[in-house]
Order: C-alpha cells, then structure tokens, then sequence
C-alpha cells in the first residue's frame, strides 16, 4: 500500500472502530438508563472535576456537545455545577453519588467484555492496538486541521 492508501484507510478503520465502540458502549449503558454520550462525559469527571472545554479536549468531541451532555446529566442528577477556582464563569462538571452509582452498574458488563476480547485477540495483540492507536493519535494531536 501506498503512503495515502495506508492514511486513507487508518481513517477509514478509526471511523469503522469508532462506530463499533459507539454501538457496544450503548449496549452497555442503556441497561442502566445511561447513553454512551453520557458515559463518555461521567467519565472523564470520575477522578476529577473538569470545565467543559476540558471534557471536550479529553474527549475530542465539541465543547456545545459536551455542554448539551452536561446540562442534561445534571438535570437528571448525575452530574453537578461546581465554582472554578481557575475560572469564575465556567463552571466544573462533577460526577454526583447517583451518576457513580450509574458508572458502576456497567462496570461487570464491561469487565466481561473486556475479558472476552483480549481472549479472542490475545492480551498482547490488544496491548499492541492500544500502543498503535496511541501512537497515531499523539501524532494527529494538534494536527492543524
């Protein structure tokens, strides 16, 4: 393959993978009255309160996707406001009890599914894909767009 053959189709694969990792995380949060999306942001706040634009950088997705998200989980009480001592007008996103409590009913199901791909991949292969995709999106990062 060529260098533009082989671009073109990491790309085409990521966009592939992400669609397949979108549908399994469905699957395993609606079981607990979550959506990935929702999951998505619970979890890049379950260490650490972060501003939205934050999330959004963690998660590479927008930062008014990541707002509708936010607003939505706090409306429903998994999520809350908090002051920003870094900044008075964008407020932190952190997980409540109840948005935890969610996270961690899909914690067995993820923990089965895990196991069964690194069975079917093999546990060094799976650690491979990560490096390797790791890799390709350190470089991609800040790539100007």
């Amino acid at each position: 393959m060529t260098e533009g053959e082989l671009f073109s189709a990491a790309a085409i694969t990521s966009f592939r993978l992400n669609g397949q990792f979108l549908a399994v995380a469905e699957g395993m949060a609606k079981p607990v009255g979550l959506t990935a999306s929702w999951w998505q942001v619970l979890g890049a706040v379950l260490h650490e309160p972060l501003p939205v634009s934050g999330i959004a950088r963690e998660m590479g997705i927008t930062r008014q996707s990541v707002q509708r998200i936010a607003d939505l989980l706090v409306d429903k009480g998994l999520a809350e406001y908090r002051d920003n001592p870094a900044h008075r007008r964008a407020k932190l996103v952190a997980v409540t009890a109840e948005g935890l409590a969610a996270v961690r009913r899909i914690s067995p199901q993820h923990a089965v599914l895990a196991k069964q791909l690194a069975d079917k991949l093999g546990i060094d292969e799976l650690q491979h894909a990560v490096e390797a995709l790791q890799a390709l999106s350190a470089v991609l990062e800040g790539w100007p767009s």
